[in-house]
């Protein structure tokens, strides 16, 4: 007896996101067997009775795509299995169908990973990976219908030319290679393509330089911004200020970070939260200067559930919605810092990232034990300063925050 295969909506299972994940159903000789498909919908987007999206389905379109791609996959797997008389269980169908290579275009697999981030709110990865698709897309003339194994050591270096030939910085192309290159060994571990002609044993990706040169300024030059008069300035210019200082006063810590701090961070006058990037826990004590910039924007604050006027709880629900409201008003502050330099008559690009190297530069250059705040702050690994800011007492922390003013 054949096997019978269908995609059914897992109402037993709920995500923390509110939806089900669509299951491959597989049944056999009165026995039935499940695997997930990867993805998952909305309840009130699927049509129970005849076991599909519905047509006002938001991403429905690729969501069909991938059912009927595994179907089919499944399918061709029971036909091999009749037309070599071989009796299978369910068991070998599921397991014997996860060695056959499936392979799928690069534009396939970016989009079902894109798909994937979305969902699971990985804003940070979605948007690496679409940077990288769109990446590959501009280069390949919109064509993206070609396979991993069409990536060979030609191609790489052909990109890598072309990059370059539009002007990106040796950071960018790094970023993006090592983009690609998880793309394809993420491909090669889904069994989307084969490890054959696998291009990166040859083309290295560690041949880019990607440390960057110092982005610090000086006490003296951190003052001059606290203390510029900006009364004649919008209050757009001020508040670009106040982030900088805040940030500079805090640890150096980054934007998305000050975006997603709330009152509930604030203890015993110590700012405690949790770095979006590393996951580690960071708890400082909060200087008058600091207390001063939360507290002139209380009244704004108050009702947005925020600790600065960035997001708000009630316009900024989802995941994707909070990163497109954090990605305009750094853009918005990046720009303001310009006039703000300008001002200051200080010869260097400012950027929310010129505080935060700041920090670091001027405590190491105050004589601050070095391990507690790691030059590779600057340089490299930021996560690592993390680590090494975790592996001290609050005492010592406390001292060393003094040299910041």
């Amino acid at each position: 007896m054949n096997a019978s295969i269908s995609v059914v909506c897992y109402k037993s299972k709920t995500l923390s996101n509110g939806e089900n994940p669509l299951m491959l159903q597989v049944s056999k000789n009165g026995k039935r067997k499940y695997q997930s498909l990867g993805v998952s919908i909305n309840p009130k987007y699927w049509d129970f009775t005849k076991n599909k999206p519905k047509p006002n389905c938001p991403n429905g379109d690729f969501i069909q795509k991938i059912v009927l791609d595994k179907v089919t996959e499944y399918q061709k797997q029971i036909l091999e299995f009749n037309a070599n008389k071989k009796d299978y269980t369910l068991t070998n169908l599921l397991d014997g169908n996860k060695t056959t290579i499936k392979e799928k275009t690069v534009g396939e697999f970016y989009n079902e990973l894109i798909l994937q981030y979305t969902q699971t709110n990985k804003t940070g990865n979605r948007l690496i990976y679409k940077g990288s698709f769109n990446s590959i897309k501009t280069f390949s003339k919109g064509r993206v219908n070609f396979l991993f194994t069409d990536i060979d050591l030609d191609w790489l270096n052909r990109y890598e030319k072309w990059l370059r030939s539009k002007g990106n910085k040796e950071t960018t192309i790094s970023l993006l290679f090592r983009t690609l290159r998880s793309a394809y060994n993420k491909a090669i571990e889904a069994k989307c393509t084969k490890k054959n002609n696998y291009p990166f044993d040859d083309f290295k990706v560690s041949k880019f330089d990607i440390s960057t040169s110092k982005r610090a300024i000086s006490k003296e030059e951190i003052l001059l911004i606290k203390d510029i008069d900006l009364t004649k300035e919008s209050e757009s210019i001020q508040f670009t200020r106040d982030i900088f200082v805040f940030s500079y006063l805090c640890g150096g810590i980054n934007f998305t970070d000050i975006a997603n701090l709330k009152h509930e961070n604030i203890a015993d006058n110590r700012l405690q939260y949790i770095r979006q990037k590393t996951g580690k826990k960071i708890s400082l004590q909060l200087s008058p200067e600091a207390n001063q910039i939360i507290n002139c924007y209380k009244q704004v604050t108050v009702q947005s559930g925020y600790l600065l006027p960035i997001l708000d709880i009630k316009s900024h629900k989802t995941a994707i919605q909070k990163q497109n409201r954090i990605h305009k008003i750094l853009v918005k502050t990046n720009e303001g810092l310009k006039r703000i330099a300008e001002l200051a008559k200080i010869n260097m690009n400012l950027s929310t990232y010129v505080a935060r190297h700041s920090f670091a530069t001027i405590l190491k250059n105050s004589g601050v034990n070095i391990a507690l705040i790691s030059e590779a702050l600057g340089h490299s690994d930021l996560a690592t300063t993390q680590i090494y800011l975790d592996g001290f007492g609050s005492s010592q922390i406390n001292e060393a925050m003094k040299n910041l003013l």
